[in-house]
């Protein structure tokens, strides 16, 4: 096994930590003692975090948010995954054409889709519908899942289906016994994915929520508008924890299932 050179470690090093300084500062930020943001901080003290967790308002703003990643991801996995199944499976001339269009909103610029969603939204009267926030959001996350779930099903042998239909299997036994147990460890990382870009999304929600449904992340943006206050750091620093859990969770599931080896 070759040894990486120390220079590339350095700067891989130093381009990881200039990467993470902004979040270690705004941690930090977030446990001061003072009265407005500054770095580094007179005083330690858990006071923005109490101002945090005992406002309703932002805990309605944590719920809006938790409820809508979790029907988009539910919505973009299943989709998702099924797209990719067929995508990997079938031998269509349109396959490229499609993963293509599936992928389009990973390309186009994100205000231009949250525009065209408000329109259609504000036509059908659903602008401030969790569900409907819920499905807008399942659209951005749709080509996260696709990446990671044709990934996992590439390595899916085909050989096994055939056995399993060899064996008197139907096409749906075939796909419930073999296919989902094997590609389950990609589907829980499609979903976790999933989660994160809906739970973290700004700018759409912007768009589309109201002023009794807004998300975290717009309920930040709203308050960083009126008042800059420490308490944005704390709610910016539980953000990020909940983003080292979802990515844990991902990381742990991988390796038990010995995917983080082979890279599949």
């Amino acid at each position: 096994m070759t040894r990486t050179p120390a220079w590339l470690r350095l700067i891989v090093g130093i381009g990881a930590l200039l990467l993470i300084a902004p979040i270690g500062i705004i941690v930090i930020v977030s446990f001061g003692g003072d009265g407005y943001l500054k770095f580094p901080p007179s005083s330690l003290s858990l006071q923005w975090y109490e101002v945090f967790f005992g406002d309703g308002r932002w805990w309605d703003a944590l719920w809006a948010s938790a409820i809508i990643a979790l029907v988009a991801s539910l919505f973009s996995t299943t989709i998702g995954f099924l797209g990719a199944y067929v995508l990997v499976r079938s031998s269509s001339r349109f396959r490229t054409a499609l993963l293509a269009l599936a992928l389009t909103p990973m390309i186009v610029p994100q205000v231009i889709t949250a525009i065209a969603m408000f329109y259609v939204s504000s036509q059908l009267g659903l602008v401030g519908n969790l569900v409907w926030v819920s499905i807008c959001h399942s659209v951005i996350a749709l080509p996260i899942v696709l990446l990671i779930l044709l990934a996992t099903l590439r390595n899916i042998d085909p050989a096994l289906e055939r056995a399993a239909a060899g064996m008197g299997c139907s096409r749906l036994q075939t796909f419930r016994l073999v296919v989902i147990p094997l590609a389950l460890p990609g589907v829980v990382s499609a979903a976790l994915f999933s989660f994160l870009a809906s739970f973290d999304e700004l700018i759409i929600s912007l768009f589309l929520t109201g002023v009794r449904t807004q998300t975290l992340p717009v309920k930040i943006w709203n308050s960083l508008l009126l008042e800059v206050e420490p308490t944005i750091a704390a709610v910016s620093t539980f953000l990020v924890a909940i983003t080292v859990i979802v990515l844990l969770a991902d990381w742990a599931i991988r390796k038990a299932s010995g995917t983080l080896e082979t890279g599949a």
